[in-house]
Parts: structure tokens; C-alpha cells; sequence
């Protein structure tokens, strides 16, 4: 099938995904209907300067949220923040000391791995986490997320009285303050959702991430000591989909040109579960004795000093490379399914620099193909080497 035939067709099957099931119509009737429910009285003095902000995503959202909660603490700096999130995104938030608490739920749809509960179990674990949210006393809920319905949900059974966020169909049921949503870039969704408790943000809105010379030493102790002279390139091959990866031979092709021609040194990072492709690229690499793997050895903070001390970071699309941008690193980010205008590097375009699939369906906005031949979704997987090693050079010769 040649590629305009495939992206035609995939074009088609994603449509088909995007399209609302009847599923969806009950669940919307659902929702209207436990939006009308009789409620629980308010909490006891619900404190107005008490804003929790509600983000249920992953490593990459939960960053790309943060400016909009530091530009509000910015604004009413006598406010307490607290932030309900998964586990996973914890430690993006327990990072800044702008945000005074920060709590956890395993949100349905956020969980990776086998679902359980069945069709209700969403709707029992928003009753039951309701309880105990009422009594956290938050006067405001601010929902990042502009389809989070759930969290919507949530929200009006713990009887915060002030609920804010996007009018989405399935969300703006639950909301006491609605916005008029338009897509636009994460930070950006995000700012304009607290401007209407804040007024007008005129400050520059920046993405940041705090490193500690801590962890600045704990990593420093982490490299091979062949790597700690030279300059420092840091690839991060996994993702959280594998439609989102690129082969482990491309990044050793690329690694090795780097040490050849720019005389950097190579880090590899990833999570506990990606060692194996780290390890099939340094297998692959010629210049092997120039790289290292620090895969499963840092943690988010740790991972956030390595990166700083990097003169370039690449990998896919995937939430570290968004901590890269943060802590203020140049980046090389490769995109396939998802939306770079909605969820790409939040910076200077010069300094970050995006290099998309030339595939015609994408940005499909579908990380998961369950159920059809992953060769049918080439996005990222035919990036041209030569694309990636161009940027590459460019952005380690200044």
C-alpha cells in the first residue's frame, strides 16, 4: 500500500474512533442527570483562598500545567494551593515550592495497565474519594483538563462551591464558572482558565522546573567518569505508546555521528521498563565506550539535573522531553500521533525543535491501534535519520 493509500485509510479508521458512540450519549445522559443529584451540604467554611487544582495526566500534561499554577500563586500569593493527581505526576508538583500540598487518586482512564471495576467502577471511586475531599475545606477547584469530566464529577459531590473550567459537553454540567473553550496549547488552556479568577496574566509565561545542586552532585556521581569532561548529549528513547518510539538503530546511528563530529558524550535515559532498547542501541553503537545508561537510576528531580547539564536532550514525544525544555535545555522532539500545537515544546522553536512524521493522517490524536497492524502507523518510525542528525549537529555547534 503506498503512503497516500495508508493515510487515506488511517485517515478514515480515526475518524471512525473519534466519532460518538452510543456508548458516550449514555454516559453524557448519566452525567446531566448526577449533575442535578441532590448534593451533600457544603463543607464547613470552605476557605475561597483555598484553590485546588484538579490534572489527572501523566509526567508531559502535569508539566505543561505547572505555569498556569505558578502564574495564579503570582497573582494572589496569599492563596493555598493544592493539587489532586496521580501518582505518577506527583513528583512533578511536590517539586515547587508555590504548591503547598499535593494529593493522589489512581483516576480512571489514567491508570496504565488492566482496567477494572467494570462500567460503574469509575462512578464508585468519584462517591467514595468524594468523602474525604470535603474535608480539605478548598473554597475553588480549578479543572485543568478541559474534557475531565470525572474530575467535574468529583469536584460537585465533595461540595466545593466554586468549580472552574472548560464548557466542555460532559464537564460543564458540574461547573459553577464555565469558559468558552478553544483549542489552543496546553499552557496556554491553562492560563486562560485561572485568568478569569486572576484578571489578565501580563507577565511572560515560561515553563520552569527548579534544580537543586543536590541532585546536580548525585548525578554528577552517576557518570562514568570518561563522560564527565566533554559535553553532554542525553537521548530518551521511550515513550508512553509504542507508536510513539523510534528504532533503537536510528538513535545509534545518531550517536555515534555525534561523538564523531561534535565530540559529545552520550547518556541514555528511561524508565525501569526501557532498558531493553537502551541497551539493543549501545549494543548497536560503534562508539559504545562514549555512552552510558542511566535508564531506571534517577529520579524525576535527578533526571531534571542531568538534563541540565546537557547541551542537547532528543527522544520522542514523551513527558521528560518536556522536562528538558524546562529546566532550559536545548531539545529535539519527534512527533507522530499527537499534536505538536497543542502539546509540543512550550519555547523558543529555535531552541526546541520539533521534527514531525511526514505522514499526511497525522496529527491522528490516537496513541493506541489496539487491535491493527502497528506497520499500518509509521508516524515517528519514518523519521529520516538525516532529519534528526542535522538538527542534532546544529544544536551542539551553537
Amino acid at each position: 500500500m503506498s503512503q497516500v493509500d495508508l493515510a487515506e485509510r488511517n485517515r478514515r479508521l480515526a475518524a471512525a474512533r473519534h466519532a460518538p458512540r452510543p456508548k458516550h450519549a449514555v454516559r453524557r445522559a448519566l452525567l446531566r442527570v448526577l449533575a442535578a443529584w441532590p448534593r451533600l451540604p457544603r463543607p464547613p467554611r470552605p476557605n475561597p483562598d483555598h484553590v485546588l487544582f484538579i490534572r489527572p495526566d501523566h509526567v508531559g500534561d502535569a508539566l505543561l500545567s505547572t505555569p498556569a499554577i505558578l502564574a495564579f500563586k503570582q497573582a494572589r500569593p496569599h492563596a493555598r494551593i493544592s493539587v489532586l493527581c496521580g501518582a505518577w505526576a506527583a513528583e512533578v508538583y511536590a517539586a515547587y515550592p508555590e504548591i503547598d500540598q499535593v494529593l493522589t487518586l489512581p483516576f480512571p482512564g489514567f491508570v496504565r495497565g488492566k482496567k477494572t471495576g467494570g462500567w460503574f467502577g469509575p462512578y464508585g471511586l468519584a462517591f467514595r474519594s468524594a468523602g474525604w475531599l470535603r474535608q480539605l475545606g478548598a473554597g475553588v477547584a480549578v479543572l485543568l483538563r478541559p474534557d475531565h469530566w470525572w474530575g467535574g464529577l468529583l469536584a460537585a459531590r465533595a461540595g466545593i462551591p466554586v468549580r472552574v473550567g472548560y464548557a466542555t459537553p460532559d464537564l460543564a454540567p458540574f461547573l459553577t464558572e464555565r469558559r468558552p473553550y478553544t483549542p489552543a496549547h496546553a499552557v496556554q488552556e491553562g492560563i486562560g482558565l485561572i485568568e478569569g479568577l486572576t484578571g489578565p496574566i501580563s507577565a511572560a509565561v515560561r515553563l520552569t522546573f527548579p534544580v537543586h545542586p543536590a541532585d546536580s552532585a548525585y548525578v554528577d556521581s552517576l557518570l562514568d567518569p570518561a563522560l564527565r569532561g566533554g559535553p553532554l548529549v542525553v537521548i530518551h528513547p521511550g515513550a508512553g505508546s509504542p507508536y510513539k518510539t523510534w528504532a533503537a538503530g536510528n538513535w545509534a546511528q545518531v550517536a555515534d555521528v555525534l561523538v564523531e563530529r561534535a565530540a559529545v558524550r552520550i547518556v541514555f535515559t528511561g524508565s525501569d521498563r526501557e532498558h531493553a532498547p537502551i541497551l539493543t542501541a549501545l549494543g548497536l553503537m560503534r562508539h559504545a565506550s562514549a555512552a552510558q545508561s542511566l535508564a531506571g537510576e534517577t529520579n524525576l528531580a535527578q533526571l531534571a539535573a542531568l538534563y541540565a547539564r546537557a547541551v542537547l536532550v532528543m527522544g520522542p514525544d514523551t513527558g521528560p522531553l518536556h522536562l528538558a525544555v524546562a529546566v532550559g535545555t536545548p531539545t529535539i522532539h519527534l512527533y507522530g500521533p499527537a499534536d505538536p500545537a497543542r502539546f509540543g515544546p512550550y519555547g523558543d522553536p529555535q531552541k526546541h525543535v520539533v521534527i514531525g512524521s511526514e505522514m499526511a493522517c497525522r496529527p491522528c490524536g490516537i496513541l493506541d491501534w489496539t487491535g491493527d497492524d502497528p506497520a499500518n502507523h509509521p508516524c515517528i518510525r519514518d523519521i529520516a535519520t538525516a532529519r534528526v542528525l542535522a538538527a542534532a549537529l546544529r544544536a551542539v555547534r551553537g
